[in-house]
């Protein structure tokens, strides 16, 4: 299943069903097959993404902590090819972080499966 966040002040922002489930589920919303932000509902979306954002940064600075550099480099290249470059919440959110903030700013709700 695929997810399409529509909004009248923006285009789509569309993900696939674990990303969008992801992402649903650090702002509080169901998944499901509909669903809204309200205009209202935004900042406090957008605070949980910042967040979990800044959460997963630390995270990953404290794991790096006294890794010897060396071992990380001989453990990175024996990964195959997809897991040695994961995508970060970061990279995943931020078209939509930047979605509900011009349609808060314009005072449009966004939806998806409507």
């Amino acid at each position: 299943m695929i997810y399409e966040f529509k909004s009248r002040a923006t285009g789509s922002v569309i993900m696939t069903k674990p990303v969008a489930e992801w992402i649903l589920q650090i702002v509080g919303k169901a998944p499901g097959a509909r669903g809204i932000f309200t205009v209202e509902q935004m900042p406090g979306a957008i605070a949980a993404l910042r967040k979990a954002i800044d959460d997963e940064r630390q995270a990953l600075r404290a794991e790096g902590a006294g890794v010897d550099t060396r071992a990380a480099q001989a453990e990175e290249a024996s990964k195959d090819e997809a897991d040695a470059y994961p995508v970060s919440l970061a990279q995943r959110a931020f078209p939509f972080i930047e979605m509900l903030e011009a349609a808060h700013k314009a005072g449009k709700d966004v939806t998806w499966g409507v």
